[in-house]
């Protein structure tokens, strides 16, 4: 009833914001150019979805940023979860990643684009990567957190009982980390989303942010408007996946 209830409001505030939008775009008390009203942005998507933008349909530049992020995004995570686990779980291993971790992980990945582009050229393989190494530093610090955080009087009760360091990995530790570890691949996903902008400025000419920043060089407002709005529902379906999956997944999270 509860989630319900909250599900009603957050529609109820999203119809009002796009209400008051549309009526202070009516009103003009903003100029269209800065800040074009819901309406305009329903036209250029509908003639978007039937001419496409610079002769490439809507769906293709979806289609092309969703390969790029997918293509980075997993390979993020079958190395990043394993080896952030062995992070937390391994003093030695953490001390000797922690500074190359700590250095990249907050440094905008912007960057990074003149030594990538100088490394893996201008193609779809320097797009990926950018993503990848964002999305690995996040998930990686994520993982090495859940696993140093595992409960030590379970860990020694597992080993009183004779459980192997594998079984402790498996029966103990990996399970109590991953409802963290859900949690540090939403935010990969986000980071990842988010370096898409980046990314897609390295000589590309399709993607949702190429587009953005394409339109945006024309001074065409609504069409940036209409690629941020696509970005951020993407990005909003992608998280609603993972915390679906994270709730089949791991059924005990929140339950002691």
């Amino acid at each position: 009833m509860t989630k319900g209830r909250n599900a009603a409001i957050s529609l109820a505030s999203v119809a009002v914001f796009v209400f008051l939008w549309h009526v202070g775009g009516r009103l003009e008390l903003f100029s269209p150019l800065l800040l074009p009203p819901p309406g305009e942005i329903v036209d250029s998507a509908a003639e978007m979805l039937t001419e496409g933008y610079r002769q490439l349909p809507l769906w293709h530049h979806v289609a092309v940023s969703m390969g790029r992020v997918f293509g980075a995004f997993i390979p993020a995570v079958l190395i990043g979860v394993p080896m952030g686990l062995a992070m937390g779980l391994f003093p030695v291993l953490r001390a000797i990643m922690d500074p190359f971790v700590q250095f990249f992980r907050p440094l905008p990945k912007l960057a990074l684009i003149p030594l990538v582009i100088l490394w893996l050229g201008i193609g779809e393989v320097s797009k990926v990567f950018l993503i990848f190494i964002s999305a690995l530093l996040t998930i990686l610090v994520g993982c090495a957190a859940a696993a140093g955080g595992t409960d030590q009087g379970r860990l020694r009760l597992g080993r009183a009982l004779g459980a192997t360091d594998r079984q402790l990995l498996r029966y103990i530790v990996f399970p109590g980390a991953l409802p963290e570890i859900f949690t540090a691949v939403r935010l990969a996903v986000g980071v990842g989303w988010t370096t898409l902008i980046a990314a897609e400025m390295v000589a590309a000419d399709t993607g949702i942010g190429w587009m953005v920043l394409n339109a945006g060089s024309y001074m065409r407002t609504d069409i940036v408007m209409l690629g941020i709005i696509l970005l951020g529902l993407t990005g909003y379906i992608l998280d609603m996946v993972i915390v679906a999956l994270q709730k089949v997944v791991v059924p005990w999270d929140g339950k002691s």
